[in-house]
């Protein structure tokens, strides 16, 4: 993909519902500074599920060249696209929209490669539970599934959506948490700075029994979840390092010029240390 023209006025931005906690525009917009794209800028894009598909069809004539996509909305914006990849389509959602020139719609999803980048193992001939059954959960089956996980087990609060879930993608539905290399949380527990353990199968006292607990969700002081791993000597993957990941690879989509990760990575504080 040939780089756009680093003086062109070029927007971006990310489409959830509710959208104000998101850490996207600081990741970007220090991405976009970082890599000399002086007249790109990032911004947040409420927008309700019933207006989902007017104003990613109104975007590409106000000036975008690009979307992210979070919760509830990463299924709806698979569907939208005319022109998915094949990650997308085998998942079952996107999480990266792209509009072309006649305002044709491009969609990825970075969720899946981000997450096997930052585990602290290869998932190949590993077992791993996902808590949740959304479009992030999707993601991370089909990325563990992908990557040679020999077991991947899915819990959801709504038995029936984990039963479809893994008939889909070839996984397995669990009714509790069982042990596991790897345990994901897919759900949105513990996104209010709550008690994410009110909503999950699970204990704290449980996390012994995963070799890594990854937590999609962040919060600017940590989540819960994580906490309570890194007390018990579990290796973790903070919901950040997940965010910065699929952002390095959205970015590359959406500006065709390699990612700034160490701009990211500070702009939501960690580490400087480049993928």
């Amino acid at each position: 993909m040939t780089p756009p023209a680093r003086r062109t006025r070029i927007r971006l931005g990310v489409l959830g519902w509710p959208i104000a906690h998101s850490r996207s525009p600081a990741i970007q917009n220090a991405a976009l500074a970082a890599a000399g794209l002086d007249g790109w800028r990032y911004q947040l894009l409420p927008a309700p599920p019933e207006l989902l598909a007017e104003i990613v069809r109104a975007l590409p004539a106000a000036g975008f060249a690009g979307a992210n996509v979070t919760i509830p909305h990463k299924r709806a914006a698979l569907a939208l696209a005319g022109a998915p990849t094949a990650r997308a389509r085998a998942i079952g959602a996107a999480n990266t929209l792209t509009f072309g020139p006649g305002g044709e719609i491009g969609a990825d999803n970075t969720d899946a490669p981000a997450l096997v980048g930052v585990l602290p193992f290869s998932p190949a001939g590993r077992s791993a539970l996902v808590l949740g059954a959304g479009g992030s959960a999707r993601a991370a089956v089909w990325a563990l599934i992908d990557a040679g996980a020999s077991r991947v087990a899915i819990w959801n609060r709504t038995p029936e959506r984990a039963r479809r879930l893994a008939a889909a993608l070839g996984a397995e539905a669990v009714s509790r948490a069982e042990p596991a290399d790897v345990l994901v949380n897919c759900t949105a527990a513990g996104l209010d700075g709550g008690d994410p353990f009110a909503d999950l199968p699970l204990g704290p006292a449980d996390l012994v029994r995963y070799g890594c607990v990854a937590d999609l969700v962040y919060t600017p002081a940590g989540t819960v979840l994580v906490e309570r791993a890194r007390e018990l000597g579990v290796p973790t993957v903070d919901g950040l390092e997940l965010l910065v990941g699929q952002g390095a690879l959205a970015f590359e989509r959406f500006t065709g010029v390699p990612a700034p990760v160490a701009a990211m990575r500070v702009a939501v504080g960690l580490s400087c240390s480049a993928r």
